[in-house]
């Protein structure tokens, strides 16, 4: 099965960690990302927390004027049950303290049906006809 063409049955593994948390001095999301890709894996992606508390129960926010803040972080990686099951092995090598939660979803995927761009409007810097 191409990974480009996931539709239907899948599986998605979302992975808590911190912004600060680190592989061999990268960013450990980064890390995960990385590795996901390097697997053939359908997608994945990273989204940074505004506010949000785990084992610590110490509650982390970006209201507060701290640049040291420990943000939570969550990595989404959606493929096929069989892939994201193969790649399990992985998240133990380097998570170290989280949060990884696997959801059983449907896939519905939307690409290439506007020619000329995403929306298929002009951009303004196009040569009108």
């Amino acid at each position: 099965m191409s990974t480009t063409r996931l539709t239907g049955d899948a599986l998605r593994v979302t992975i808590f960690i911190g912004e600060h948390d680190t592989y061999h001095h990268k960013p450990l999301y980064s890390e995960i990302v990385h590795r996901a890709h390097a697997a053939g894996l359908a997608g994945a992606s990273v989204f940074r927390g505004i506010e949000g508390f785990g084992a610590s129960s110490r509650v982390h926010t970006a209201r507060l004027l701290s640049l040291n803040e420990e943000l939570p972080v969550a990595i989404v990686i959606v493929d096929t049950g069989e892939r994201v099951r193969a790649f399990l092995p992985q998240l133990d090598e380097l998570v170290e303290s989280g949060l990884v939660i696997l959801d059983e979803c449907q896939v519905i995927r939307y690409a290439g049906r506007h020619s000329g761009g995403r929306s298929g409007r002009r951009s303004g810097k196009e040569k009108q006809a």
